[in-house]
């Protein structure tokens, strides 16, 4: 079996993928299968040739997961199109939760590949009744629509940014999950525990506190694995 690792969206999940008979290049645009959803995404690992059939929990998750093809200009044209149709239906739902009082944070938009849905990512402190809003955006724009409740890190990851130390998030460039953090990794690394040192833009601790221990391998194990963020 060949694999690699591939982004299905600019801060969105790394994923392992099964190649058949491709040999995608790093960095190349693919277009990948997913549990039965069809995406576009960037191949960030070089191609990983295995010696047998990966057993266990990752075998069964690769069954799930296949490369079916070097993107096209047409796959490209595609994709350039639904980002037009992204920030269209960005400006509209805000436009709409505004006007109607929701409290709510509308995070990103995500129109997939095959146009079957639409999802709109947000985040929220209480429960939203979005029933009049999603009746406006199936009007609108004549799709499925999804209603995505997402995390602070997750927003992070989305959205991308410079953490404290002036690099890119980590989240945003390389992690494929979030491996839990502690107090006690800031500690057994003599950090200052003030909260403005140890938080992320996010305001959860920051990730990297878990490089120096456990969570390194732990990070670098779900990577190879293309483990769901």
């Amino acid at each position: 079996m060949k694999t690699i690792n591939a982004r299905i969206k600019y801060g969105g999940q790394i994923l392992a993928f099964d190649c058949g008979d491709l040999a995608p290049a790093l960095g190349d645009w693919v277009v990948v299968k997913n549990d039965e959803q069809t995406y576009l995404a960037r191949v960030v690992t070089a191609l990983v040739i295995w010696p047998g059939e990966p057993a266990g929990q990752e075998g069964v998750i690769l069954k799930t997961r296949r490369v079916l093809r070097l993107a096209t200009a047409a796959d490209l044209a595609r994709q350039a199109e639904n980002e037009i149709r992204e920030r269209e239906a960005f400006d509209y739902c805000l436009d709409r939760h505004q006007a109607q009082g929701l409290e709510m944070k509308l995070v990103a938009v995500e129109v997939l590949f095959d146009n079957s849905k639409t999802i709109f990512y947000y985040t929220a402190d209480d429960r939203v009744d979005f029933r009049l809003l999603v009746r406006e955006l199936v009007s609108r724009f004549r799709t499925r629509i999804e209603m995505r409740q997402i995390g602070v890190r997750h927003e992070a990851r989305m959205l991308g940014g410079l953490g404290g130390c002036g690099r890119g998030f980590c989240c945003t460039g390389f992690l494929a999950n979030f491996a839990p953090v502690s107090v006690k990794m800031a500690k057994e690394q003599n950090i200052s525990l003030n909260p403005s040192k140890i938080s992320g833009v996010c305001g959860r601790l920051m990730c990297c506190l878990a490089f120096e221990g456990s969570g390194q391998t732990e990070t670098q194990t779900e990577t190879r694995a293309g483990n769901d963020p």
